[in-house]
This record gives C-alpha cells, structure tokens and sequence, in this order.
C-alpha cells in the first residue's frame, strides 16, 4: 500500500498539481480511498472442481500436513505467519502449539551443509477433533552468499543516484532476480536436497517425534516413513521458485527411490497430494530446460488400464494456479503444458485461478495502475486466496467469499 501511495504522490506532481503538496497528499489519499470502497478485483477460476484442506482434517487415522515453499528473495523463519493465521481462521483452527518447532536442514552426506531451516506449528480445532500440522520450509539461506556479490548496488553508495521508486525497484530486483539464475546452477542440487529433507520429516514425524532446535538430516529408509504415507493426508503450497523446486523435488524423489524403498514407493503411489502455486512461473522457469526423462504419456501412466500405470510416482497431483496478471512474474498454465514439460509419472490435472490480488486504480486519467510488487508478493494475505487452499471452489464448505467473488467456469475432460 505505501507503494502505491507513492505512486499516486508522483502522479499528483506529474501532472502539475505540486504547486501546494498538501493539496496534492489529500487529493491522493481521497481518490485512492473512494477507489477502494468497492472492490471489484477479479477473481475468475478455470477447473474442476476442488475440495482444499476442510476435507482432510478430521482424519481419524493419521493428520494433515502442509509443507509451504517460499520463492524468490531473502526469508526469515516465520514469513508464513501472516497466511497461517489467516488459513487457521478459515480453517476454524483456534488452538496452536505454545511453541513451534525447527530443525536446521543438512545433507546426509554432508552434514556441514546450510540447508536451510523447516519450522513446523500444529493447529487444532476446540474440541481437539481436526489437527493441521504446517511444515515451514525457508531455503533462501543456500543462495544468500552468491546473491552477497550485488550487496553494493544496493548501498547508499549507488542508491541515491536513482529516483525513489526506481530505487525500490531496483532492490526488489537484486533481491529477487539471481534466485532462479542460481538455481539453474550448482545451487540447483542443495535446493532440492532441502525440500527432500523437508519432505521427508513431513512424513516420517509426527508432533511428538519432531525433533526441536537440532541440525539433524532425514531418511526415507524407515518403515515409519511408508506407514505415514498412507495414512496420512498431504499438501504443498508454493510461492513463484518454490512452485519449480516442489516439482522438481518431487521428480527427483521419485528417480532415488530404489528396491530398498518399495513400501515407500507403493503407498506414494496411491496418494494425492495438490500443490497450490501462488504467482505460479513454471512456464518461465521451463525455458533453457530439457524436457523431462517421461513426458507426454499421461494416460499411460494414470489411468488404471494405462501399461505403464504400476509405475506412476503418485496417483494424482492437482495443480491450483494463481496468477494476477499485474504479477510481472506470474503466468497461467496453458493448454498442452503439463503434458510436453511437466513428468507424465505425477500425473498433473490443472485449475488455473485468474486474480487481482493488487488494488487496480485509476491514475488521474492517465491509465489504470497496479503496484507489480504487490502483485507479486499479496497471494499469500489475499482473503479469497486463503479460502480457496482452505475450502476450495464446487462444493458444499466452498467459503461466502469466493461463492460471492469468485467466478468458476468448470471444465471437463
């Protein structure tokens, strides 16, 4: 919001009404306020119709778990706070855990290694019935050193020398712009061993077995690991990079599987587990990259009478797209995507979720704006957002606010 603010200020003085700043503030701060009085952002959904994380929750026999990946730019443990309150909210999930847990990732191999840090809370309803175990996953510690060689562009040494708001940008820029070229290089293994890691612990523990404040790696190879798989309910919610690294992470879980993990492996086989991408980019993030080892033999691989169906790596994986086409970064999934770039062994169906999650205004008659950054970086506090991961869209729980400014066109095979 003080970004687009800022942007009104500049406007206002732009278009010759500085002569008294005062003047030109009020006007602003008026204009933009009457502007957001009602809001008609736009909220359109192309798909099948989805349940979200309501359905899962009174399991009798095992828990659901949330693994949220960040994206692009530095993060701290934490970042998810805001959006975790908002989702136990929508979840009705009023009781937490006095204390979260973390545990500082490393390799296997090499126990030496920063892999980041995984900080789980648990949520509960009152009367204890429905738990939600989120599994917070911070990996921006592995790129932080290389990005180390920008930190000048961004001192005062260089900084003054811009406008203000090309300033901003520029440090939005630096912060955000090396992760996915890092991540195209030697990075690119570290990266995807920390979500492993992070998945693995999302499956072998439950609250009680965590582990708390140790640097301590993960193994598949443990039969609590098989048993959870199958009892237990999973999600992922990723953010721009991280929605690349889940499916890469995935697809390289799935190619280290060997004899040893055949009990993994099978109960893997018949989960479901949707990701829900916020300012998805796997259409930008496929560019300059080879195709996968099995694509374009999704029948095959996903319908029971496919030839090739015993060797899918899960049985379903539900793609929730959010895209605000003011997000400089974000795209739609487009026809024929997931079946030439995307492992025909997920077995990927796609709902793409078209919104506004930053405030559309007029400019004094100039054009209408948005701020990019907060289109890039507002899914995660967005209302409609939350209730669509917490309740989905095309069923009974569906939340008021997307049943009133959501408009769903369902699409069938």
């Amino acid at each position: 919001m003080k970004a687009v603010f800022k942007i009104l200020l500049i406007t206002v003085i732009a278009t010759g009404l500085s002569g008294c700043s005062s003047f030109g503030k009020g006007l602003a701060e008026a204009f933009l306020e009457k502007q957001q009085s009602v809001d008609t952002r736009i909220c359109e959904v192309w798909g099948k119709p989805f349940g979200g994380l309501t359905p899962f929750l009174a399991n009798p026999t095992g828990k659901m778990k949330v693994l949220m990946i960040h994206g692009v730019g530095d993060h701290l443990p934490g970042y998810s706070t805001q959006f975790l309150e908002k989702l136990a909210k929508e979840l009705d999930l009023p009781v937490m855990s006095a204390q979260h847990k973390n545990i500082m990732l490393t390799s296997r191999v090499d126990a030496s290694k920063n892999l980041g840090n995984l900080r789980v809370n648990r949520l509960l309803s009152k009367d204890r019935s429905k738990e939600l175990l989120f599994y917070e996953l911070t990996w921006s510690a592995i790129t932080a050193k290389q990005k180390e060689v920008l930190a000048y562009d961004n001192s005062g040494e260089y900084s003054f020398r811009r406008a203000e708001m090309n300033d901003l940008m520029k440090k939005f820029s630096n912060d955000t712009g090396p992760d996915p070229i890092i991540y195209l290089g030697e990075s690119r293994e570290d990266i995807l061993v920390s979500f492993a890691q992070a998945f693995c612990w999302m499956t072998k523990s439950d609250w009680n077995s965590l582990p708390n404040d140790v640097t301590q790696s993960c193994s598949f190879n443990d039969d609590a690991a098989a048993s959870n798989i199958r009892k237990d309910q999973y999600a992922f919610i990723s953010h721009s990079l991280g929605s690349r690294i889940t499916i890469d992470g995935m697809q390289r879980i799935a190619s280290l599987l060997d004899q040893r993990d055949v009990d993994f492996r099978l109960a893997l086989k018949d989960k479901e587990i949707p990701i829900y991408m916020m300012s998805n980019q796997l259409p930008m993030l496929q560019m300059g990259r080879k195709l996968p080892d099995v694509s374009g033999q999704k029948a095959a691989y996903c319908q029971p009478e496919g030839a090739k169906y015993q060797q899918r790596m899960l049985a379903k994986t539900p793609i929730i797209a959010f895209s605000d086409p003011n997000d400089l970064l974000s795209y739609a999934i487009p026809n024929g995507f997931v079946d030439k770039y995307l492992d025909s062994r997920l077995c990927i169906d796609v709902t793409n979720i078209n919104i506004n999650v930053a405030t559309i205004f007029d400019a004094f008659g100039l054009g209408k704006m948005a701020s990019p950054i907060d289109a890039h970086v507002g899914y995660d506090v967005d209302d409609r957002v939350v209730a669509l991961v917490a309740k989905g869209i095309g069923n009974n729980n569906t939340a008021k606010i997307v049943n009133e400014r959501c408009r769903w066109t369902e699409t069938i095979d």
